[in-house]
Order: C-alpha cells, then sequence, then structure tokens
C-alpha cells in the first residue's frame, strides 16, 4: 500500500495503534486470568509499553 498524503498516514498510524492496543490488551488480560498477576504488575507493563511506544514513535512522527 503506498501513500503519500499525510490524512492516510495518520490513519493508518492509528489504525495499526488500535490494532496493537486490542492485541496487548487482550494479551494482558489473559495473563491476569490464568496466571493470577497482580494489577500493579499489568500496570507497570503498560506504562512499560507506553514509554518504549513514546520513545521509538514520537521521533518518527516529528
Amino acid at each position: 500500500m503506498v501513500t503519500h498524503d499525510t490524512i492516510s498516514i495518520a490513519n493508518v498510524m492509528i489504525a495499526f495503534v488500535c490494532l496493537g492496543l486490542v492485541l496487548i490488551g487482550g494479551l494482558l488480560v489473559m495473563m491476569r486470568l490464568r496466571h493470577k498477576y497482580h494489577p500493579n504488575l499489568i500496570g507497570a507493563l503498560i506504562g512499560a509499553m507506553l514509554c518504549f511506544l513514546l520513545l521509538e514513535a514520537l521521533p518518527a512522527l516529528t
């Protein structure tokens, strides 16, 4: 898929972010249900993933 428009690139990035949120959220829910992880651990994992996302994706957007 070739995109040259700024709006379409933003829409594709939003779509991939939403897909990633659904997949990662489902993974974290399954971890919580199967392994009985503490909610603070899951919150720490979410924070670490968001930090990694900001460090990697923010320079690509600017």
